[in-house]
């Protein structure tokens, strides 16, 4: 239990929540995905040619959902972390309560992975998501700069081998 204190926005109460609801035997669960299913935080789908309907997250244990809900609104305001970038960079694109339920997807997901390992949290940072493509972030930032008026050219510090 002392793992899941490491994540951020999980304190020690919302600890004791997810392991007095989900035990510390994970082989109840295959994967990460069952138990959020069973939780009610997974990602609903409903596609059928080429129409998507409603993706609403299934009814799950409610004193689950709401401890992560409260952990899920804690760490999207932690500064410099994984889980404040994964929120920011939904939130703009879907809405800050879709937003919320993937950030308590992910909560839950690493709080399986680290009971299943009895391992405790590693922070990925808050550039974590610049770090995966820094092509399409500079991309981005650029064509943002040109928006608000400005001319860029853009030259790389790193040395051209030649």
């Amino acid at each position: 239990m002392t793992q899941l204190d490491t994540i951020p926005g999980v304190a020690r109460q919302t600890a004791e929540v997810i392991v007095s609801e989900i035990g510390i035997d994970m082989s109840r669960f295959p994967t990460a995905d069952h138990l959020a299913a069973w939780a009610g935080v997974a990602p609903g789908s409903n596609e059928s040619a080429g129409k998507r309907r409603s993706g609403k997250t299934r009814p799950g244990n409610k004193a689950l959902r709401a401890a992560l809900n409260q952990a899920a609104h804690g760490a999207a305001h932690t500064k410099n972390t994984y889980l404040a970038a994964q929120y920011r960079r939904l939130a703009a694109r879907r809405g800050k309560k879709k937003a919320i339920v993937a950030v308590m997807h992910s909560i839950l997901v690493i709080s399986y992975h680290l009971i299943q390992r009895n391992e405790p949290y590693r922070e990925l940072g808050g550039d974590y998501f610049d770090k995966q493509k820094p092509e399409a972030t500079a991309k981005r930032l650029v064509k943002r700069l040109e928006s608000l008026g400005f001319l860029v050219s853009l030259q790389s510090s790193l040395p051209v081998a030649v």
